[in-house]
């Protein structure tokens, strides 16, 4: 589930739990009712990355980002994150604060179809 994750990815992870951007405080709202039956996590350490929330049972990560993820480095740094986390059997999904912050009702329902249409993975 944390594929190797050090402490330090612990002790970083935790600390972004203290401090939530405010569009992750608005997807919490809702993903902390474990939405179909589905716990997800919030800031978890996997591999030497930190998922905005992960569901273990769908292998899941949900990233909500802000204005810095439009620059170009930093673009290229969540593109080979993400293909990493693949190569791993794990599926994303991306939203804009903005999305969270104005458009929430399409952001779960796309979390819900996504849900839907996507059978969790056996946990034995």
């Amino acid at each position: 589930m944390f594929l190797g994750a050090d402490k330090l990815i612990f002790e970083n992870a935790k600390s972004q739990r203290n401090n939530p951007t405010y569009a992750e405080t608005i997807l919490w709202g809702y993903l902390r009712h474990r939405p179909f039956g589905h716990k997800f996590r919030r800031q978890h350490p996997i591999s030497i990355y930190i998922a905005d929330f992960y569901c273990h049972s769908l292998k899941l990560i949900i990233e909500v980002d802000g204005k810095i993820h439009d620059n170009p480095l930093v673009l290229e740094h969540d593109t080979e994150r993400q293909k990493n986390l693949e190569n791993e059997g794990i599926k994303f999904l991306r939203f804009k604060n903005a999305e969270v912050e104005k458009e929430l009702e399409l952001v779960i329902l796309a979390i819900e179809n996504f849900i839907i249409n996507h059978p969790a993975i056996s946990l034995v």
